[in-house]
């Protein structure tokens, strides 16, 4: 369907999927916070999308022989996949493991936010959709 693969639709579905990761990480930090040794992971995402809708990343285009072929990629501009990062340096317990749960929670109530965020935005385009659709006002 052509209108689900607009560059908006595109970026709300990664910054979905980065936000489904980024809440499996935090569950595994908290759910690993006594163990020993242990060093929490994060979610790298919303930095590659600034640099990317920036214009700053660089966009791999294809080479064309002919105006009349396809452009590859297609005049978008989609951020790459989100990157799980783990810290290595910072120690918050005894036991050499750098997990504060103070943090771990906040992040997961922000992460929620975004989240509920995207999803109703969302919600708002496909209501649109619909509206267009069945030309009802």
């Amino acid at each position: 369907m052509f209108l689900l693969n607009q560059t908006g639709f595109q970026w709300m579905e990664k910054s979905l999927d980065a936000s489904a990761l980024r809440q499996r990480v935090i569950a595994n930090n908290v759910a690993n916070a006594d163990t020993p040794h242990f060093k929490r992971s994060d979610v790298v995402f919303e930095e590659l999308l600034k640099g990317t809708m920036n214009g700053s990343q660089p966009v791999l285009e294809g080479v064309r022989s002919n105006s009349k072929h396809f452009r590859i990629p297609p005049n978008t501009n989609l951020p790459a996949n989100p990157i799980v990062e783990t810290g290595q340096m910072s120690v918050m317990n005894n036991n050499l493991n750098n997990v504060d749960m103070d943090y771990e929670m906040s992040l997961m109530a922000k992460n929620q936010l975004k989240y509920n965020t995207i999803i109703q935005e969302m919600n708002n385009e496909f209501r649109k959709l619909k509206i267009a659709m069945d030309g009802r006002r």
